[in-house]
């Protein structure tokens, strides 16, 4: 979870300086050619400066890519051609088909619709392409903030596009996500050290989450950085324990995060701001769009045939 932030300076001279400044003389009489010359080399240079300006406020409030959108696995994700702020992703069935279901294991008291959680990512995965494990800690997620915060709306197929681009579901670099939802080995990020693309972030953690006592780096499935990760981390699993590398707790972390402050990730400005605060880049966004968007579609389409 890398964020970059563009910030708009505004013009340091004033009106008051302006009128503050003395007069010039007056300049000697010229020829009426050289006058209509001077006039029009000042109303180029006019322009030339205010479109400069229009240039770097454009330049400025347009969010910049962060390492996660250059390397694999987000590299081969295509951005959707949607307006930021304009649309949020199709919504996909409630995780579970169950609307008050919170633990990967309850069973469902109803009569229809897949019974539990694991049968329902089962289900989804056939669908979608996503592994049923990393499923269930995605759907877990959209149901226990269903139940501790109905007004956010985290939908699984959100937390599954971000899933998608930070680490293809916790199997990053040839990593396989375990039935305990670990993946076979450490998922860790690069060095944020104020390289080329990347943030300069000192070491908050002295090394514990992400191994490196100097710098920090974004660890796990989600991608948390450590100093982040100690602020949101969560328990999806019901094991007593936080880890940014288990997916059902980082799942259940970035809902969370993504949930802060009362947003409503079914509205079109909440959705987007959610993910913008997550990574604030808009190719990321559109990417996590069309993941997010292509995943419900399969889902429902994939429910009404069963």
């Amino acid at each position: 979870m890398r964020t970059r932030t563009g910030k708009t300076e505004d013009d340091p001279i004033g009106a008051d300086a302006e009128e503050a400044a003395p007069a010039a003389p007056a300049p000697a009489p010229r020829s009426g050619g050289v006058a209509v010359l001077t006039r029009l080399i000042v109303v180029l240079a006019v322009l030339a400066v205010a479109g400069g300006g229009i240039w770097l406020v454009t330049r400025a409030a347009t969010p910049e890519a962060s390492p996660t959108t250059t390397e694999i696995p987000a590299l081969q994700v295509k951005a959707a051609d949607v307006r930021p702020g304009s649309v949020v992703p199709a919504g996909g069935a409630v995780a579970g088909g169950a609307e008050q279901q919170t633990s990967p294991q309850q069973v469902r008291p109803s009569s229809t619709g897949p019974a539990t959680l694991t049968q329902w990512a089962s289900q989804v995965a056939a669908a979608t392409g996503v592994p049923a494990r990393a499923l269930q800690a995605y759907g877990n997620a959209e149901l226990a903030m269903r139940a501790d915060q109905p007004s956010c709306k985290i939908s699984w197929a959100t937390l599954a596009g971000i899933g998608r681009i930070e680490s293809n579901h916790g199997q990053y670099a040839g990593a396989v996500l375990g039935a305990d939802g670990r993946p076979s080995k450490p998922i860790i990020g690069v060095p944020l050290d104020g390289s080329a693309g990347v943030q300069a972030i000192g070491d908050t953690d002295g090394g514990r989450y992400d191994g490196d006592a100097g710098v920090d780096r974004a660890v796990g499935p989600m991608q948390f950085i450590p100093g982040t990760w100690r602020k949101w981390a969560s328990d999806g699993n019901g094991d007593g324990l936080g880890d940014p590398q288990q997916i059902d707790d980082a799942a259940l972390a970035a809902a969370r995060y993504l949930c802060a402050g009362g947003r409503d990730m079914a509205s079109p400005g909440g959705w987007w701001a959610g993910i913008l605060s997550y990574n604030n880049s808009t190719e990321y966004a559109q990417k996590v769009f069309g993941l997010a968007d292509g995943y419900a579609k399969a889902a429902q389409a994939a429910r009404k045939q069963g």
